[in-house]
C-alpha cells in the first residue's frame, strides 16, 4: 500500500511525485511516515470491523473494506506526500535506497532506518486505535492463520506488483498519477490476490496485533514478510526489465 520519494536522476528522467523537497528536515518526513502508516492501518481494520458489524456477507465485508482502504490511501499519498514521498512502506522505502544509493541527493541509510522504524510503530499504533474506537480491547493478538503456500504466492505477486508500478510511474514521468493509480492497484488487489494485498512488512506486523477481520495470526507474520521482501526484489527486477531502455536512452542524449 504506497509512493517513493522522488524520480532519482537514474530512475526518471521525469518530475518527482509528491516527492519531498531537499528541505524538508528528516524529523517532518519520519513524522508524516508515522502518521500516515497509523492512519493507514486505521482504515484497513477500522472499516474491516465495521464491516463485520454490518454484515455477515464475507463478499461485502471485502468490498467494503477494500473501498475504505482504496479512499483513505489515495488521499494520504496525496496529503503526505510531499513531506516524506508517502511511502508507508518498509519496501518501498528500500526500494527507493537501492534505486537510489549512487545518488548523494537520495536517501541514506540512517534515514532508511529512522522511515522503517516510523512506519512499523505507526502501524501498530493505527491498530491500536482502531481497536480503541470501536470499543475492543486495545491489543488482541489475531487468530487468523494465513500461512498456506498460496497466500505466501499472493504476497510475492502483489508487492511485485506494487513496486513495479511505483517505480515504472517514475520511469515515465508520470508519478503525479500515483496517490489514484497506487489505491487504485491495492484496491485491485484485494481482489485478484489470495492474500487480499497486504504487500507492507509494516502493516503486516501492525495488523497481528488485533483479532479482526483485517489481521493475521503472529505466526503468519515472518512468512509474509519475507515473501514481501522477496516481492520488492522482484518488482525491482521487472522494473529493470521493462523501462531500463529509458535510462539509455536519456544517458545517451
Amino acid at each position: 500500500m504506497n509512493a517513493i520519494d522522488e524520480a532519482r536522476p537514474e530512475t526518471t528522467e521525469a518530475e518527482p511525485l509528491t516527492a519531498e523537497p531537499p528541505a524538508v528536515p528528516l524529523l517532518n518526513r519520519v513524522a508524516a511516515e508515522l502518521v500516515g502508516t497509523a492512519a493507514l492501518v486505521a482504515v484497513v481494520v477500522g472499516s474491516g470491523i465495521q464491516a463485520t458489524e454490518l454484515t455477515h456477507d464475507v463478499g461485502l465485508q471485502l468490498l467494503a473494506n477494500s473501498l475504505a482502504t482504496v479512499f483513505g490511501l489515495g488521499v494520504l499519498i496525496l496529503l503526505l506526500g510531499p513531506v516524506s514521498g508517502a511511502h508507508f512502506n518498509p519496501v518501498v522505502t528500500l526500494a527507493e535506497w537501492w534505486t537510489g544509493r549512487r545518488d548523494p541527493e537520495a536517501l541514506r541509510p540512517a534515514e532508511v532506518a529512522a522511515y522503517c522504524a516510523a512506519q512499523t510503530v505507526g502501524a501498530i499504533a493505527g491498530a491500536v486505535l482502531a481497536d480503541a474506537m470501536f470499543g475492543r480491547a486495545l491489543v488482541t493478538w489475531s487468530t487468523h492463520d494465513r500461512s498456506a503456500g498460496h497466500l505466501l504466492l499472493g504476497e510475492v505477486v502483489a508487492t511485485a506488483g506494487l513496486v513495479l508500478l511505483i517505480f515504472g510511474l517514475g520511469r515515465t514521468g508520470n508519478l503525479r498519477f500515483a496517490p489514484a493509480a497506487v489505491a487504485s492497484y491495492i484496491g485491485a488487489a484485494y481482489w485478484f490476490t489470495s492474500s487480499t494485498s497486504f504487500a507492507n512488512p509494516a502493516v503486516t506486523l501492525g495488523r497481528a496485533f488485533t483479532d479482526t477481520f483485517a489481521g493475521i495470526a503472529p505466526s503468519s507474520v515472518p512468512g509474509f514478510i519475507g515473501m514481501q521482501l522477496i516481492g520488492g526484489a522482484l518488482g525491482l527486477a521487472l522494473v529493470a526489465l521493462v523501462f531500463d531502455h529509458r535510462r539509455r536512452t536519456a544517458g545517451q542524449k
